[in-house]
Formats: structure tokens, C-alpha cells, sequence
């Protein structure tokens, strides 16, 4: 019998939130942000199953493994790409001279890498999610800006888009251009607006005849944006007939490049990823005829949200690269640099850093793969939380790396490759990467947003149970019924995060090595006391526990943990079912349960400090600070 706990019935009140208190933008932004969400997918993600306090095992293990015939296929793109990367482009010189040679446009684009994931009968490579992760990979290690140009491309620009929203016509018109090398672009934020799509500004207005619509407005950031030959643009559309006008919809639009009306204003310039692409475009009367709009009128929120949660896992697998690169350069040196009698990697402040890197390193890398696998199995799969965590952590975790790798090397971490080489020494890129990397907890949703993010789907379940007993919109009859299921699901629910019997533990036919095992028990407890928690501070806070983000941060980071414990487990006994060797068997182990117990200590140190904090004290600080200001 299955332990899982059942998540409440779909049919529960499609508007738990109560709105009636927000201000107008809080409402206006809620329910846009609402109105975009999936509802239909319930609770059936590894990931979500963690915040309730049942991790389903059995969606982790066995580990998905990429088939041979996928693994091959990938291997031979892996090596034309690395080839080419190492003979025919110059990291150090793309960041000195802040461009990308345009023989490298042509030479990746006739090895396909701008169509990895582009179907073959539109002229793309037609890989595998788990083969574009791997390229990531491959790329995160080797150049900041040429990762990002292909990443914004194919993850966030035109082609995934299309591949999952859009009609046969326009992926017959669009894909082949940009699986040839036609770079592609995804213009969403706004010089005011960043991850609050109800404040948008840019506006399409239907033209008389109603065959096209005019798009006015400025978007800021447009990565690729200089070099685009066509475009993702969002734009507010006019509401239905009848409707308010705050009722306006955002709209997803692919836009030709060369059409009368599009510039670029401005090429902006950034502390790292000198050759980066971006720029500010504006929109003067651009006519885009309607069978441009992707999925649907309206529904270009939704086709956003989608787009980043596939292309989040861009950047956690670039991290990966990264993070081999710099155990790599900080292995070696601390291997050799000799200080107080002894190489410095035999001093135990070095050896931590580097195993840190290590764990890390893996742990991201598990991430990305078994999230890349839910992608492969199901295009449309609800990869929400899994991506998240992957984006969220991976990339902390990456910058963490790089900040190591910096502080491993002491000077010469902080000096320019090009400086070194020019004195004789090996040209590390450190500073380089440090420059490169701190943008991955910004880019396609920061730090805190991924918090919020993953906090609303955490909640999802007890808000559509709880929801309605507290929206004061909903007549009286429907709270009371709601209160009643909420009772009774909360009556049967609760107790099972404390009885040992539920919390202890691994499910039958999961079936792991004894050492991982003991980790999965491990995490399946944690997992426990992370529901509890999170249910204890809806008690706690009530309605206002969203204004309570510091705490609900700590919730989702623990939950990272354990998502990245598990995955790490699933991933080591992946390959310990392939390797033979007893010495490598015992370096996986070893490192596998280093990775899993760190993580474990830092969830029970976060979920400790959802109860135990200072943050009202801070909170008074920021205010006076802020009333000081004016």
C-alpha cells in the first residue's frame, strides 16, 4: 500500500485567495499571476510531495537513465561542440573585446547548436532535453557569453515556444530559420516592470479589421535582443467584450525583426558577460498579423511561465560546468601550492572548500539530470518546483563555487587571465567566471522570486482546502462545506507527520545501496518536519504568512535541500549500478553521503530558524532606513 497521502479533490473553489484587502495593483497582480497558474496538475511533482511531507520515491527511483541510443547521439554533438569551442573560440577575447566573432555565429549555427531541441523535420538536431543540459554543461564551463547567447536563443527566445504552443504553420515558418542560426529573442521586461506582469505597459490594439494588431511600448533587457531576427514580444491586449479595462490579458506575439516600427534604442552593458546581446527595444506601431499569437489571445502569461520553467534549467546546468571547471583549477593548485610546510589543500579550511565544490557540484548536476528526464518523458510535464530548485540552488551554489575557487587561489584568483598568461603563468579565468556567474541568481527569476514562486506551489494544496474558509467574497454555505473537507482532510493528514510509522523509513521496492538508504531516511524525515512546519505557520501567520517572505524563504531552501539529497541518492546509485570499480564505487559513496548530510544539517538549521529568528527586528531597521530616505 502506498504511503503517500492523498492531495485534496481538484474540484475545491478555483479562488481561494481572498483579494478583498489587497490594494488595486496587489489584486490586479494576484490575480493575473492566478489566472496563469496551472490548476489542473494537483499534486502529482516529486517536488511538491516533499512539501507535504511524502516523498515519492518511487517517481525518483529507479533513476530515469537516458537511453543508449539518445546517449549516443548526444555524445557525438557533445564532441563536434567541444572541438569546436577549444580550436575555434576564445573565451578571455570574446570578454576583452565585448563581441562574438561572427565566423563563431556561423560555425555553431552549422553544427546545428542553435536547434538542439528543434525536431528534425524543422531542421533542428532534434536532441533530447538531457542532451541541451548536457551542452549547458559543456558551454557553463567554457564561455559565460556563449552560453548565454544559445541559452536565451532556444530556451526562453522563439523555438521552445514554439515547440510546445505553437500551430503546425508557425512552426513550419519560424523553427527552420532559427535552427539555421537565426539568433531568436524574448522581450518581457519593461524599464518599470520586472517580475510584475500586471504593471505592464506595452499594449497590441486590434486593427480595424481585426486581422492584426499594433503593438506599442519599450522593453528593457532583451537578451539577444541586438541580434535577433525575430522575437517573443508580451503585450497587454484589450479585455473581452463587457469586461473592465483592468481586466486587460497579456498576449505572446512572435514578431519579425525586420518589421517597420521595431528598434533597438540601446545595448546595455553589464559587469560580466561583456558580449552579451541585450538591449532596451522599442515598439513604435508594429503590426503583427494574428496568426502570430502563440497558444492563444490572453494566454501569453501562461505561455511565459511555461517557456522559463523549462529554460530555468539552463542555468543550473551551466552551474555544472562551472562548478567542474572550478574544482578542477582549485584541485590543482591546492595540490601544489605548498604554505606552513604542506600543500594547502592538506589544511582543513582549504579541503572544506574543496569538498564543498565537489558536493555541490554533484548535487546540481543530479538536479538537472532527473528534472531534464521528467522534460524527456512528457514536454508538457508539470516541471514547476523540480526546475525551480534546480534554478534556485544550482545557481547559489554556483556562485558559491566560483567565490571558493577565488578564495582558494587568494591573488590569483582575483587577477585577469589575461594578466597571468602575460607574466608567464597559466591564464585561470577566475575572475572571469566570478564576473560571469553573479548574474545566474538574477536572470529568469532571482533569489527571492524563486522563493515566492515555489512558496505559492508549496502552499497550493492547504490553499485550496483553507482558501475559502477564509475568503470573505464566498457565501457563507461554501465556506462552511469548505471548512468541513478541510477538517477532515486535516484530521488524517496531520497526524501522519509524527507517527514514526509514517516518518520513518524507506517504501518497499525502493531498492539503494544500505549507506544511500540511510540518507533517504534521512530526508524522508525532514520531509515530515518540513510539513508540520509549513503547517504550523499557516496557523500561525494565517492570510499575512505571504507578507512573512523571509520566513516562507527558509521553508523553500529547506525543501531545496532535501530535493537535492534525494536526487543526489537516486543519481550515485545510478551509477553505482554501472561502475565496477570498488575504489570509484567508495569515492561515490563517500561523496554522496558528505553531500547528503551537509544538506541535512542546513535544512534543520533553516527550519529552526522559521520559529527562531530576528527578522521582525530587521524588518524595523529596513523601515526606518526607508523613512529616512524620504
Amino acid at each position: 500500500m502506498s504511503d503517500r497521502p492523498r492531495s485534496p479533490a481538484p474540484d475545491a473553489p478555483s479562488q481561494v485567495l481572498d483579494t478583498s484587502k489587497m490594494s488595486s495593483g496587489e489584486r490586479a497582480a494576484m490575480e493575473l499571476a492566478e489566472a496563469a497558474r496551472d490548476k489542473s496538475k494537483g499534486l502529482r511533482s516529486f517536488g511538491a510531495s516533499i512539501f507535504m511531507g511524502s516523498p515519492d520515491f518511487a517517481q525518483l527511483l529507479p533513476f530515469p537513465s537516458q537511453s543508449e541510443e539518445d546517449k549516443k547521439e548526444g555524445d557525438t554533438f557533445l564532441a563536434t561542440l567541444e572541438a569546436y569551442l577549444k580550436e575555434h573560440t576564445d573565451p578571455d577575447a570574446i570578454d576583452r573585446e565585448g563581441e562574438i566573432p561572427d565566423e563563431v555565429f556561423r560555425g555553431l549555427g552549422e553544427m546545428g547548436a542553435f536547434g538542439i531541441k528543434i525536431p528534425k523535420e524543422y531542421s533542428g538536431l532534434g536532441l533530447s532535453q538531457t542532451n541541451y543540459s548536457r551542452a549547458a554543461m559543456l558551454l557553463g564551463g567554457h564561455c559565460g557569453n556563449l552560453t548565454a547567447l544559445l541559452s536565451a536563443h532556444q530556451s526562453i527566445g522563439v523555438p521552445q515556444p514554439l515547440i510546445v504552443f505553437g500551430t503546425e504553420e508557425q512552426k513550419q515558418r519560424w523553427l527552420p530559420r532559427c535552427a539555421r542560426g537565426e539568433v531568436s529573442a524574448f522581450a518581457l521586461t519593461e524599464p518599470d516592470v520586472g517580475s510584475d506582469p500586471a504593471r505592464m505597459s506595452t499594449t497590441a490594439t486590434p486593427t480595424e479589421d481585426g486581422t492584426a494588431f499594433l503593438i506599442n511600448g519599450e522593453k528593457l533587457w532583451c537578451t539577444n535582443g541586438v541580434k535577433a531576427g525575430c522575437l517573443v514580444v508580451m503585450a497587454k491586449t484589450p479585455p473581452p467584450p463587457g469586461a473592465p479595462e483592468s481586466h486587460r490579458a497579456i498576449t505572446a506575439f512572435i514578431v519579425d525583426r525586420d518589421t517597420p516600427g521595431v528598434e533597438v534604442t540601446h545595448r546595455c552593458r553589464f559587469m560580466g558577460l561583456k558580449a552579451l546581446y541585450n538591449g532596451v527595444m522599442r515598439f513604435t506601431n508594429v503590426r503583427v498579423p494574428r496568426e502570430n499569437i502563440v497558444l492563444g489571445e490572453g494566454r501569453g502569461l501562461k505561455v511565459a511561465l511555461t517557456t522559463l520553467n523549462t529554460g530555468r534549467l539552463t542555468l543550473p546546468a551551466a552551474c555544472v560546468g562551472l562548478g567542474r571547471k572550478c574544482l578542477d583549477h582549485a584541485t590543482k593548485w591546492a595540490s601544489r601550492r605548498v604554505q606552513w610546510g604542506q600543500e594547502i589543500g592538506k589544511h582543513d579550511a582549504i579541503a572544506q572548500k574543496l569538498a564543498g565544490i565537489a558536493a555541490d557540484t554533484a548535487t546540481t548536476e543530479a538536479m538537472v539530470r532527473f528534472t531534464s528526464s521528467l522534460v524527456d518523458r512528457n514536454k508538457k510535464a508539470d516541471i514547476r518546483i523540480e526546475a525551480a530548485f534546480a534554478k534556485l540552488w544550482g545557481t547559489e551554489r554556483g556562485w558559491a563555487m566560483v567565490d571558493d575557487t577565488m578564495q582558494i587561489r587568494g591573488g590569483r584568483g582575483f587577477e585577469t587571465s589575461d594578466s597571468l598568461k602575460a607574466r608567464g603563468e597559466e591564464g585561470v579565468p577566475i575572475e572571469r567566471f566570478m564576473r560571469d556567474s553573479r548574474i545566474n541568481t538574477i536572470f529568469e527569476g532571482s533569489t527571492e522570486i524563486m522563493h515566492l514562486f515555489i512558496a505559492r506551489e508549496a502552499l497550493d494544496p492547504h490553499l485550496q482546502l483553507g482558501g475559502p474558509v477564509l475568503n470573505s467574497q464566498l457565501p457563507g454555505g461554501v465556506r462552511f462545506k469548505a471548512a468541513l473537507k478541510s477538517a477532515l482532510f486535516y484530521a488524517w493528514w496531520y497526524p501522519r507527520q509524527w507517527l514514526p510509522i509514517f516518518t520513518s523509513g524507506v517504501p518497499d521496492g525502493v531498492t539503494v545501496h544500505p549507506r544511500l538508504k540511510r540518507e533517504l531516511r534521512r530526508a524522508r524525515r525532514l520531509s515530515h518536519r518540513l510539513a508540520r512546519g509549513l503547517f504550523h505557520a499557516m496557523i500561525r501567520f494565517g492570510p499575512k504568512l505571504d507578507k512573512k517572505q523571509a520566513v516562507l524563504g527558509r521553508f523553500v531552501d529547506a525543501g531545496a535541500e532535501i530535493f537535492g539529497m534525494t536526487t543526489l541518492v537516486g543519481h550515485t546509485q545510478q551509477q553505482l549500478d554501472i561502475e565496477s570499480d570498488d575504489g570509484e564505487r567508495k569515492a561515490l559513496l563517500d561523496l554522496a553521503t558528505y553531500a547528503c548530510r551537509r544538506a541535512a544539517l542546513k535544512a534543520e538549521e533553516l527550519l529552526r530558524g522559521t520559529t527562531r529568528n530576528a527578522d521582525s527586528d530587521g524588518y524595523g531597521v529596513a523601515r526606518k532606513l526607508l523613512a529616512d530616505e524620504k
